[in-house]
């Protein structure tokens, strides 16, 4: 079995996509910072510019003097990839991640101490605790989804995540993640397992717990590279499976199918993306400026009508799409111990890397 490790140098790409024109209003001509002088250019790590979310952010910062090349790989790979360049490091800025990631990016001194200029307008709590090193921008639902044409009712469709390996009739009708390479997926994981916490089980987890792991893998289908999820519920290879909000919005338009996102009673996973200075980049102003820019109320408020999330900035939220907001808060958060994850998670991801992807 391939290493995590050893999947991010495989997958690893660099974006360099052309402008997309998205029709709406810029941010920066609102009163954003940097539209004059100099273009700043700036390398930029995100598992976030996926779904038109890279060309949009690229013509908006380009109004205001930046230049930005992206590395788009998943969650994981992006923390990896950072790690195994922290003694030279490539990127400047990283955003998107979650606060597991973030928080090992600190210890593992990955990041520079920056507060930015917004820093006020933000829940602190919600990033970094001691307020210095990564800060907060959207919370987003990690969700299951399924095809509403698929069932007759919602009554015949799955209502929480165990349904799927308990109840024979979603066998085979859903897709499993075929590496945990994304943070959508290592998410899913936590979300999981963390129902079964037991600090004397294998790497704290039951053995009920691994057991349904093992199980979710066996009665579902794998992602298939290349091919969305999405693609495969309108071609009914499929009826559900994982998604973050933003990008079920995005999806049904693309591909003309209509899904329903499951609400569990226990509540799903609830992350907030972050945003950081990488230590040791050699653009640490223009990076600063950028993440005064990015994180922005005018620019976040936009990110959200663009692209249905749910920004953290408070006076963002005023200007946000208000469906995005309403979506975001219909969800109840399942309470789990994010320190829990972030001290297992990696040995989690090897042992299912290992026991149970293919099984």
């Amino acid at each position: 079995m391939k290493s995590v490790r050893k999947t991010i140098t495989a997958a690893a790409t660099v974006l360099v996509t052309g402008l997309m024109a998205t029709g709406c209003t810029s941010p920066v001509a609102a009163g954003g910072q940097g539209g004059t002088g100099s273009t700043k250019s700036l390398v930029v790590y995100s598992n976030s510019v996926s779904d038109g979310r890279g060309d949009w952010l690229k013509k908006e910062a380009g109004k205001a003097g930046f230049k930005l090349q992206f590395v788009d790989l998943g969650g994981g790979d992006i923390r990896n990839r950072l790690l195994a360049e922290q003694a030279n490091p490539i990127a400047d800025v990283t955003f998107g991640l979650n606060n597991v990631y973030f928080e090992n990016l600190k210890k593992e001194d990955v990041l520079a101490p920056y507060t930015p200029s917004w820093a006020g307008k933000v829940d602190a709590s919600a990033g970094d605790p001691t307020g210095k090193e990564y800060w907060p921008i959207v919370r987003e639902p990690v969700m299951l989804v399924y095809d509403k044409a698929a069932y007759s009712s919602p009554a015949q469709a799955p209502s929480d995540w165990p349904d799927l390996w308990t109840e024979k009739q979603f066998a085979k009708r859903y897709e499993v993640p075929a590496d945990l390479g994304g943070a959508t997926a290592q998410m899913v994981l936590a979300g999981i397992l963390s129902r079964y916490r037991d600090d004397k089980g294998d790497l704290g987890v039951s053995k009920a717990g691994w057991d349904a792991v093992k199980a979710y893998f066996h009665d579902g289908v794998p992602a298939v590279a290349d091919t969305d999820l999405y693609a495969r519920m309108a071609s009914r290879k499929v009826d559900a499976g994982q998604m973050w909000l933003a990008g079920k919005a995005t999806r049904e338009q693309q591909y003309k199918v209509t899904t329903e996102a499951v609400h569990p009673k226990i509540g799903v996973p609830m992350t907030v993306q972050q945003v950081g200075l990488v230590k040791g980049t050699k653009k640490a102003a223009d990076a600063k400026k950028f993440i005064d820019w990015f994180g922005s109320a005018t620019v976040q408020a936009a990110w959200s009508k663009q692209f249905h999330t749910m920004p953290t900035n408070k006076d963002a939220l005023a200007q946000a799409d208000p469906a995005a907001v309403s979506d975001t808060n219909s969800f109840t958060e399942q309470d789990i111990d994010w320190s829990f994850v972030a001290e297992h998670l990696d040995q989690w991801i090897e042992k299912v890397e290992l026991d149970y992807l293919g099984s």
